[in-house]
């Protein structure tokens, strides 16, 4: 397998340098402008490299999507955080079920018996969603009491983590913490993130591979697995990462989508790396769009949670917006499909599907309470639709910190770190120089290389932070009602903690 390293350094040659010939094998779309001209904006950059293709916004009602969402999510809060249903129906889940969507919803039952949610509408119409074990709460199509496939066991070969030390289990060193340490500013940036109001739930700081911070809120502990959203993509490149490293894939390979293998399909132009940069060009609206038009319908990148369908073949069969490689959106459709291409490895090969992720990289690096929820189909939408624990978090933050090598085993490619945190090229094009591959890049907001301080992020606040300057990784977990008030506070306790350890 070619080194990553010298793989990452030729693509970013190959946008970079002008004026030189296409290197042979590459599409032209692999060689966009390094940034539009200056008296154009981001929207006109992309108007004028938009393709003439027809969009079709998702069917169904919204109300009906937005209160599936909120069923789904009130359902993982009290069947796997173990929340009081009231304090959920609340607090969390506003991602997909929007708080000002909720009072369509006239009748809440949750049903312990079952381990069922049932939300009816105004309108008569009842979303469900049912706790099928290992792999949490699956929404179900209208009418349905169970998925369309049988949900397994999730096997683990981990030891009793009470007896096991960190990172591979919980027992912490019990040396102290290293004089270089400033502990006072330490424990200031701890109260910063646990402002009442931004109800953070879970905090961890890790320096050199050791926890130096942790704080719990009441009624959660070190194994609670919290809503986490999209930090759910960069798990979906760090499992891309696992099967390059097996050899199943190639970065710059064209993603071998099935659904995009007719002749003369333009879709076979995309590559893995542009999918998980976040620049496929397909059209699949997001909220967070620039240019957003709310009138169009209801968003691509919501429907993909809450429509109760194939959420692979949904994503493989829009159609092109932009060429690959050209405009970057942050889209659900990119993850659904790396998703889509990790399930037709693991089963072309033989392998259990919803196994994976446990036996090639959970058992690892100790992780044991990161749940992964599916659609009714079982694809597993590690876009977003996930559960984990502060630690767990902190697990993976370190695989990265350690350049994909956990208990002396390399787990992700030489150099994979580096192509992550390195700026997507469409995104540098566009003018947005904040995204990678599945992470976000943080370093400018505090004076730093946009790589020194990359990020998994997932809506309402939560993020694990990895700064390889400081040898540090830090995890926020916190309930969705408390976004707002998380916003204020996250950039006063993240300087305090970096002004605590020293720079590398």
């Amino acid at each position: 397998m070619k080194s990553l390293r010298i793989i990452l350094a030729y693509a970013v040659f190959s946008v970079l340098a002008s004026g030189c010939t296409k290197p042979t094998g590459e599409t032209a779309a692999s060689e966009p402008k390094v940034a539009a001209e200056p008296a154009e904006t981001l929207m006109e950059r992309a108007n004028r490299l938009e393709l003439n293709t027809e969009y079709v916004a998702p069917p169904g009602d919204p109300m009906a999507h937005h209160t599936m969402g909120f069923a789904r999510t009130l359902c993982s809060g009290v069947f796997v955080t173990g929340l009081d249903a009231d304090f959920a129906a609340e607090n969390i889940g506003y991602f997909t079920g929007p708080y000002e969507h909720r009072h369509v919803v006239v009748k809440r039952e949750v049903d312990h018996a079952e381990k069922m949610v049932h939300l009816t509408m105004d309108n008569g119409v009842v979303r469900s969603a049912k706790f099928i074990g290992d792999l949490g709460c699956v929404p179900l199509p209208i009418g349905e009491s169970e998925p369309y496939y049988d949900p397994p066991e999730i096997m683990s070969v981990l030891p009793d983590p009470a007896t096991t030390a960190w990172p591979m289990g919980d027992v912490l060193d019990a040396e102290p913490v290293p004089a270089e340490v400033d502990q006072d500013k330490v424990a200031k940036a701890v109260e910063t993130i646990f402002d009442p109001d931004a109800m953070t739930a879970a905090f961890v700081v890790t320096y050199k591979g050791r926890i130096i911070a942790e704080r719990y809120a009441d009624g959660i502990d070190m194994h609670t697995p919290l809503e986490s959203w999209s930090m759910a993509k960069s798990l979906s490149a760090t499992l891309m990462g696992v099967l390059v490293q097996q050899g199943e894939y190639e970065l710059m390979q064209r993603a071998p989508i099935p659904e995009w293998q007719e002749e003369g399909d333009p879709r076979q132009e995309i590559r893995i790396a542009d999918i998980m940069r976040m620049s496929s060009g397909l059209r699949c609206r997001n909220r967070g769009d620039p240019g957003y038009d709310p009138d169009a319908g209801y968003p691509d990148h919501l429907y993909l949670y809450t429509g109760t369908v194939d959420s692979f073949e949904y994503a493989a069969t829009r159609p092109q917006q932009w060429r690959p490689n050209t405009v970057g959106r942050y889209r659900n459709c990119d993850p659904v499909l790396t998703n889509y291409l990790i399930r037709l490895a693991v089963e072309g090969r033989g392998n259990a599907y919803h196994q994976f992720p446990q036996q090639h990289l959970f058992d690892k690096i100790g992780v044991r309470n990161l749940v992964f929820q599916t659609d009714p189909y079982g694809n597993i939408l590690l876009n977003g639709s996930d559960l984990g624990a502060a630690r767990d978090w902190a697990r993976l933050g370190n695989l990265y910190l350690n350049d994909g090598v956990a208990d002396g085993e390399r787990v992700l490619p030489e150099g994979y770190a580096d192509f992550v945190s390195t700026l997507a090229p469409a995104w540098e094009a566009d003018g947005r120089p904040i995204y990678g591959a599945f992470f976000w890049l943080d370093g400018a907001k505090y004076g730093m290389p946009a790589s020194e301080m990359y990020s998994m992020r997932g809506a309402g606040g939560q993020m694990t932070m990895i700064i390889p300057s400081r040898d540090m990784v830090i995890v926020r977990l916190g309930h969705y009602k408390g976004a707002p008030a998380w916003r204020e506070a996250e950039p006063k306790g993240l300087q305090l903690l970096l002004d605590a350890v020293p720079a590398n």
